[in-house]
């Protein structure tokens, strides 16, 4: 009886410290590791698309909490785009995605498919980050009425307008 009660005492004391290191040993971004990891994509799909390294970064960083919050951990979501998931981690409203790029690419693919933004890629510049949130703001993005200054101010805390100059 004595073996056995200790057994399972050890076995508990072992799950409780794995679960602990699984918690603590996923990778947590601060504000400059996430933009460092996440800067080229952004560039990239501003030299495909047009739209703006900075406004995708500040959009991202705003919804994702810099890649932290639940959703971007576990479905790879940093938009806060609402759709199916298939995750048994956590239930959610939310878009599950395969990769943090495959987020970012359907981003620029809802601009370019909804019909209020639509306007942007033809009459803004890729430099023109203010014009672009103004317009994203608008369609109804986020319902968030705050929304439109938090995230510009993303992009002026963190100078992410640099990113929108021309790469090649």
């Amino acid at each position: 009886m004595q073996k056995s009660l200790c057994s399972w005492i050890l076995l508990l004391i072992v799950l409780c410290l794995s679960s602990v290191t699984m918690t603590f040993g996923q990778k947590k971004f601060s504000p400059s590791s996430y933009i460092d990891e996440h800067k080229d994509v952004a560039q990239q799909l501003m030299r495909e698309t047009g739209v703006p390294a900075s406004v995708i970064l500040a959009v991202a960083i705003h919804e994702s909490a810099y890649g932290n919050s639940k959703i971007a951990k576990h479905l790879n979501n940093h938009f806060g785009i609402k759709g199916k998931n298939n995750s048994s981690v956590i239930r959610s409203a939310y878009k599950g995605y395969e990769s943090a790029l495959s987020s970012y690419r359907d981003f620029v693919a809802l601009l370019q498919r909804k019909k209020a933004t639509q306007p942007l890629f033809e009459s803004r510049s890729s430099t023109d980050y203010q014009s672009w949130i103004a317009g994203i703001a608008r369609s109804g993005y986020s319902v968030s009425g705050d929304w439109k200054s938090r995230v510009l101010s993303m992009v002026n805390r963190y100078d992410l307008d640099q990113y929108d100059l021309k790469v090649e």
